[in-house]
């Protein structure tokens, strides 16, 4: 392997270690000297040496997904020392479960819905009694009104943002920035 550009301008691993990018350079491929901070992150965390080790025990087609998991981790553990990603998933698993008992509870409302619509389609001789009243749910997502919104308070921002967003801020009220529904 060649050094990572055709300009021969060194890996980013290799320029901030100040050492010259060898063509057999096990960074090169993964961090392009345009991503500085990148490299920077993952050593700051795991140190170069560990990660060399690392990748020198993967095979060539693993490198790529354990860099890039690497890279996740660094910066989710500059921003958020104590929880990195662990932090985030935990968020959005409370988020998928809250989501979870939302639905259900629709689900509910719109079976007692169905089921109330039932005695006006039967013959007069086979009606069903009437249920209790169907509760009124207001759904509202993005943060917005007062019957829904975001798990988060408004404003609230994760600390980076989700790479499976397309919100750069990471303020999770931001249209398309994977709020949820329902209070804490």
């Amino acid at each position: 392997m060649a050094s990572s550009s055709s300009s021969n301008s060194p890996c980013a691993a290799c320029k901030f270690l100040r050492r010259k990018c060898m063509p057999g350079c096990i960074f090169a491929p993964y961090f392009p000297p345009e991503e500085p901070q990148k490299f920077a992150n993952v050593h700051k965390i795991f140190g170069a040496s560990n990660v060399t080790k690392l990748l020198n025990e993967l095979l060539p087609h693993q490198r790529e997904d354990a860099v890039n998991s690497l890279a996740y981790e660094a910066e989710a553990r500059m921003k958020d020392p104590v929880y990195g990603c662990v932090g985030a998933i935990s968020v959005l698993q409370r988020q998928v479960h809250r989501l979870q008992k939302e639905l259900d509870a629709a689900n509910a409302d719109l079976i007692r819905y169905a089921c109330n619509e039932i005695p006006s389609a039967l013959p007069p001789q086979q009606a069903l009694p009437p249920m209790a009243p169907v509760r009124q749910r207001s759904f509202e997502f993005g943060g917005r009104g007062n019957g829904g919104g975001s798990i988060y308070p408004p404003g609230l921002q994760l600390p980076y943002p989700l790479p499976w967003t397309n919100n750069p801020t990471g303020d999770m009220n931001a249209r398309g920035g994977g709020g949820g529904g329902g209070e804490n």
